[in-house]
């Protein structure tokens, strides 16, 4: 039953994208990490342990208990309809894909997307950092929860998504986060090792001619990123398009020093981004028929 829901899950966020009528559960999740870090917070490991675990403990006992009663629940049809619709609140593929267009024509809102420094950054910067968000998202916000969902079924992808959540408001490496959410960027890391790999395959194989060197130098570029997964998807996305993204990027105030990932122009333009954007309805494809042939298999 996982595919069938996996599939319902892909259409219902490629059509409908996010439900504005109730409270994401992604939202509600980070209203928990907000809470606890007002009243629990420590600049120790053990803290920020006591953070994620208390987390995934509700997030796992919610999910699971949501797919136990629905197990013995109504006409089978009906039941996975239901786990698909739950499911596609883990996938943030349209918001991901729409957010990354919009930055073609309003360029200010890049700030909502980036944990970057974006005040002064020059029109190439802005593209390059959008291309460079919607890669790396395409790991966390699309493929990873459908692996995930695949694996192990609803729970499965509202862990991740838990993980994901937390990584993103506390595994920062800066004074405040540095020990309290070290164990949450960890945690993270180990999560999308596969499917930031498998992420970087189908950016290659659906955007590229062929996997051979393409995929061969995604791998030996990948492997110079701060992240140990981050890398990947971009520079499998800079070598398909034939750009430079990375390089040097300010972050608090401060500059980090980056590796350059892809070969070609390092001016980067909105057609870039188009380019990368048109991505999109190969995976769609893609996706749909895969999952089509788990559900008949």
């Amino acid at each position: 039953m996982y595919f069938e829901t996996a599939l319902i899950a892909h259409i219902v966020d490629r059509f409908f994208g996010e439900f504005r009528f109730i409270r994401h559960p992604v939202v509600l999740m980070g209203d928990y990490i907000s809470w606890f870090e007002k009243r629990f917070y420590a600049d120790s490991i053990v803290s920020g342990v006591i953070l994620t675990f208390s987390l995934l403990a509700l997030v796992f006992s919610f999910s699971f208990g949501i797919s136990y009663l629905l197990s013995g629940w109504g006409h089978p049809v009906l039941r996975v309809l239901l786990y698909g619709l739950l499911a596609s609140t883990t996938i943030a593929s349209k918001m991901l894909y729409d957010s990354v267009k919009d930055i073609i024509t309003n360029p200010q809102h890049l700030k909502y997307l980036v944990s970057r420094d974006t005040e002064h950054l020059s029109d190439s910067d802005i593209n390059k950092a959008a291309i460079e968000t919607y890669a790396e998202n395409f790991s966390d916000g699309v493929i990873a929860p459908l692996f995930y969902l695949i694996l192990f079924g609803l729970w499965g992808a509202f862990v991740y998504k838990a993980i994901n959540t937390l990584d993103s408001m506390v595994g920062y490496r800066n004074e405040r986060y540095e020990k309290f959410g070290k164990f949450a960027a960890k945690l993270d890391d180990v999560v999308n090792y596969i499917p930031a790999r498998v992420t970087a395959v189908l950016i290659v194989l659906l955007k590229g001619r062929h996997l051979g060197l393409p995929l061969r130098k995604t791998w030996s570029q990948g492997s110079k990123h701060e992240s140990p997964n981050a890398g990947y998807p971009i520079s499998a996305m800079a070598l398909s398009i034939g750009v430079k993204l990375g390089g040097d990027t300010s972050y608090f105030g401060k500059i980090k020093s980056k590796p350059f990932f892809g070969e070609g122009r390092e001016m980067i333009t909105k057609e870039d981004i188009q380019n990368a954007l048109a991505l999109q309805p190969r995976l769609d494809i893609f996706v749909i028929i895969l999952l089509g042939l788990g559900v008949l298999l």
